[in-house]
């Protein structure tokens, strides 16, 4: 019977064994195919792992993008995915009209180098099934941004509930695409021809870039020659997503048949209409040429335009972009240097962004004014695009100094998520310099802020380090801050690092400091930390140490007995009779006839003394009695 029992005993357990380790691999194999199901047999995969879909951007918004990183770096990147399912429907022709235009898209951005054009970080390359490429980290497409949900994860993220932009990110947004058409104008000799939400990127630093150059026109002149762009009717028998969005086409296209790089510029004040009206251009022509036909011909005069909320520094260049006549439009160079960007945020980001070409004397003027600049700004601008930029600067350590204050202040406004995931990352290279030190100086004086939105096991990893190495250094300013901030993070420190690594640091500090202050601010430290300490580690270590001190100055005698107070009246700790009458008393009666202590520093000794030794006298006498009477119940 019990054989029985044992053998139904045995084979319950090798089931549910057997079942959690296939339960294990079914989850593992889910997972995975999660994963591969982002890119599945593209060549991309390869160099890139694609982690979370983000957004989608494109004509359509046909590609999807995905968060990743580089394989071999780890550097962060973004990864543009094209399924050509989404093609099946579409007649044949038309099918492979879409992916040529695609294809040239992707081909025409690569060769592109700007600071405004999305930097392509691995060429386009084609399965079966998709077409990919990766890029630089990304955040999302203007249209995303403007509500636009085509192609983006369902349910949307959360991210993208009530977001707006800020008026100094559109300013600076549009400034930095009239930068991007200025270079495609005057240095490419190319045309767009479809600038519209969804082919304006934001990286993940918030900056805006040209994309989605797939029906752009280069220059067909020789170089003596002036410019010449040969004109494409637009067809409407094809597929919508396979011509420019018509609701932000130039009206040329049905009133002259012409082309040239006022073209872009159109777009552009239909794009400026747009962001001040919840993402709504001036005219919807539901995708039918006809309707935008008759919406160029009945529009003639700008001047009937509704532009009232389009605000008044930018609403004339807005209504000469608008002109039904190309050559009275701004050009992209004119309309980057008008008025309405001179304005202190949008100075401070285009300065971040040229600092590069500056000496380390302008920086530092620069950095030292940040400050004052930084409570104008809104916080999301100065998390995503000021402190990425100053993180650039702490390559060289002599500019960290002039740009760790500024990355400080805005940590102050950060939540803690915010600051784990923007601004810890950036900080423990930094935590690790003891040159120039001044940084380290900073560090000690916003320590508190540190030790509260960093976790814990950074803390261990990264900001008790630096407590070491500003306990070692010569700087008096930075050795006593140290000592104020121990305390705060003792709870966090482990009982091996305690021993081993603090303690011993702090005590070769008191033995060894030439400052009165710094001496007695170990002291004070020693018995703030005092409760985190194990009972016998306050005997064997601290009390033969206090022992050890030279000095005999009041401030110092009187720290000595702080720490003899705390530990006789905490309850963790506590002093044996033997350890009080054997080593204690004796030592603290010499220092209550040191002639620098105060009649009241004396009574205040003198209290502890008598403490004491009323303790001694107590424990002791309770113990004899005990003795005796176990004596006398032995007789």
């Amino acid at each position: 019977m019990d054989r029985k029992v044992m053998e139904s005993m045995l084979n319950k357990l090798r089931s549910t064994v057997s079942s959690a380790a296939n339960s294990a691999v079914s989850n593992a194999v889910q997972i995975a195919s999660q994963v591969s199901n982002y890119l599945p047999g593209n060549p991309v995969t390869r160099e890139f792992e694609a982690t979370q879909h983000i957004a989608s951007a494109g004509p359509g918004l046909v590609w999807k993008i995905y968060k990743g990183y580089k394989k071999s770096t780890k550097q962060d990147a973004a990864i543009f995915l094209f399924e050509k399912r989404q093609l099946d429907k579409w007649d044949k022709q038309e099918r492979e009209a879409m992916l040529d235009k695609l294809r040239k898209g992707v081909s025409q951005l690569t060769r592109l180098r700007h600071p405004q054009v999305l930097t392509v970080q691995h060429p386009l390359e084609e399965s079966r099934e998709t077409l990919a490429f990766a890029t630089e980290p990304v955040f999302a497409s203007l249209a995303n941004v403007l509500g636009q949900t085509e192609n983006m994860p369902v349910p949307t993220p959360p991210v993208f509930k009530d977001y707006k932009l800020y008026d100094v990110e559109i300013k600076y947004g549009l400034m930095q695409v009239s930068e991007g058409l200025a270079f495609l104008h005057n240095s490419v000799k190319t045309v767009h021809r479809n600038i519209c939400p969804e082919n304006i990127v934001l990286n993940h630093q918030g900056a805006w870039k040209l994309f989605g150059f797939d029906f752009c026109v280069a220059n067909q002149a020789t170089a003596d020659q002036p410019p010449f762009w040969p004109f494409e009717e637009y067809d409407s028998r094809r597929h919508p997503n396979c011509q420019p969005h018509l609701d932000y086409l130039a009206p040329e296209y049905a009133l002259t048949h012409t082309l040239d790089t006022a073209a872009d510029l159109f777009p552009l004040g239909v794009l400026t209409y747009a962001l001040f009206n919840e993402g709504r251009p001036i005219f919807h022509n539901n995708q039918d040429f006809s309707t935008f036909k008759r919406n160029c011909c009945e529009y003639k005069n700008p001047n009937s335009l509704k532009l009232q909320s389009v605000p008044d520094g930018i609403r004339d260049q807005v209504r000469l972009l608008l002109h039904a006549t190309p050559q009275l439009r701004p050009d992209a160079l004119q309309l980057s240097k008008v008025p309405y960007f001179d304005d202190v945020g949008v100075k401070t980001l285009s300065y971040l962004d040229q600092m590069f070409q500056w000496d380390n004397m302008q920086k530092s003027q620069f950095y030292k004014s940040l400050p004052q600049i930084i409570h104008q700004l809104p916080h999301r601008v100065c998390v995503l695009r000021i402190v990425p930029s100053l993180v650039k600067e702490c390559i060289n350590s002599t500019m960290v100094p002039f740009v760790l204050p500024v990355i400080l202040l805005v940590a102050e406004r950060a939540t803690k998520e915010e600051f784990v995931e923007h601004i810890l990352p950036h900080l423990k290279p930094i935590m690790k310099l003891t040159e120039p030190v001044q940084v380290m100086l900073q560090l000690m004086q916003k320590m508190e802020l540190l030790l509260g939105k960093t976790p814990a096991e950074d803390v261990r990893s990264d900001a008790l380090p630096l407590l070491y190495r500003a306990l070692e250094c010569d700087t008096q300013q930075i050795q006593e801050l140290c000592l104020s901030v121990i305390p705060t993070c003792a709870h966090l420190v482990e009982n091996h690092a305690m021993k081993n690594a603090l303690l011993p640091r702090i005590k070769k500090l008191c033995l060894g400091t030439g400052y009165l202050s710094v001496r007695v601010n170990c002291l004070v430290c020693v018995g703030k930390i005092l409760e985190h300490l194990d009972r016998w580690l306050v005997m064997d270590d601290i009390f033969p140490f206090l022992e050890q001190i030279p000095s005999r100055e009041a401030p110092v005698v009187m720290a000595i007995v702080g720490i003899f107070k705390v530990a006789l009246n905490h309850k963790k700790l506590g002093i044996s009779k033997e350890i009080l009458a054997t080593k204690v008393l004796p030592f603290l009666f010499p220092l209550s006839i040191e002639n620098s202590l105060t009649p009241t520093q004396h009574s205040a000794i003198m209290v502890l003394i008598k403490d004491m030794t009323e303790r001694v006298e107590s424990e002791h006498r309770t113990k004899l009695e005990q003795l005796n009477s176990i004596k006398d119940e032995q007789k």
